[in-house]
């Protein structure tokens, strides 16, 4: 039985029309997208359906629209995981706001889970008769119902039109042309209507792969970055190398060849090419200068001390009389 499957599994490579075929068959609902699955009552039902009387279904609501009705199905799905020792991690927080994605992977993994209990055979399971003991069920239930009888409808209707037609062809031959105009007019905007809506869907989903990967590219380049900062092997060749990559602007396209010469280098002559290095050398530099002016200042001052009370005098006298104009007489 799989509780734990791994991102490179065949189960995450099930598409979106296999999927709603599967849950729609399954449970006798009519769903269009998996996100419209985001409420959690399906997935509840869907564990009923390969453990009968598990789940408690009078807790479950088809019915739910807000967040905090949703967290209560997947309180529910949680118990049963519980029960069962099923150690999936269920992202709550994604799976409610209906993401594609989200809700595509979870339920590709809830499929590959049904499958692997009792080969995915149900066994006498009644899906509309479970589900009317919860909250919002038989209206779940209705409206996959209407689509038999809508096709009846619609396949019976144009008899009576039929052979009133063939009454009054010779009456009104212009009028059934403007009746029958307007009926294949709106044919047009439907099917356009759910080509965008599935355009948006596809582009989603490729927005939010994309979102993923930059994230974990992303922890990627960092984790490398404090493994470099590492004391140990900070002063190596191949740690400048790398970190001349890492700090590489966008227009710099000589720095691989730059990273690979600092490679056959010395591990001065590397530090002196690494972007730190060069800020760490302007820093020592600083501090030399200052360094140099305390030292003279306090050479200066030891050397005031060092003179004797007499020459110290004769000193003061020089300057004395230097500065006065009497003494040029």
């Amino acid at each position: 039985m799989a509780t734990n499957i791994g991102m490179m599994d065949g189960a995450y490579f099930v598409g979106r029309s296999e999927i709603l075929a599967w849950i729609n068959t399954t449970l006798h609902l009519n769903l269009s997208k998996v996100e419209e699955a985001c409420s959690g009552a399906v997935h509840c039902q869907l564990m009923d359906s390969v453990h009968p009387g598990m789940v408690p279904m009078h807790k479950v609501n088809f019915d739910a629209k807000s967040e905090y009705e949703m967290i209560q199905n997947y309180k529910v799905l949680q118990d049963v995981f519980n029960k069962l020792k099923i150690t999936k991690h269920i992202e709550v927080s994604k799976l409610v706001k209906g993401r594609p994605l989200d809700n595509l992977e979870f339920m590709q993994w809830m499929k590959r889970y049904c499958d692997s209990v009792n080969g995915g055979g149900l066994h006498s399971y009644n899906p509309v008769e479970r589900r009317e003991a919860s909250k919002g069920g038989k209206e779940a239930s209705k409206k996959s119902a209407p689509q038999p009888s809508s096709t009846k409808g619609s396949t019976a209707a144009p008899r009576p039109t039929s052979s009133h037609a063939r009454r009054n062809s010779n009456d009104v031959p212009s009028s059934v042309n403007p009746s029958n105009q307007p009926a294949k007019a709106p044919s047009k905007p439907s099917t356009s209507v759910a080509a965008y809506d599935e355009q948006i869907t596809e582009l989603k989903l490729s927005v939010d792969s994309l979102e993923k990967e930059r994230d974990f590219y992303f922890a990627k380049l960092r984790d490398i970055e404090i493994l470099c900062q590492t004391p140990e092997i900070e002063d190596s060749p191949i740690v400048a190398a790398i970190k001349r990559i890492l700090y590489a602007t966008d227009g710099d396209a000589s720095v691989v060849t730059e990273a690979q010469a600092m490679l056959s280098l010395d591990p001065k002559e590397a530090e002196a090419l690494s972007p730190i290095a060069e800020a760490s050398e302007e820093k020592s530099g600083s501090e030399t200068q200052k360094r140099k002016k305390i030292l003279n200042t306090d050479v200066d001052a030891a050397g005031i001390i060092t003179l004797s009370p007499r020459q110290r005098l004769t000193d003061a006298s020089d300057v004395h009389c230097s500065g006065s104009p009497l003494m040029t007489y």
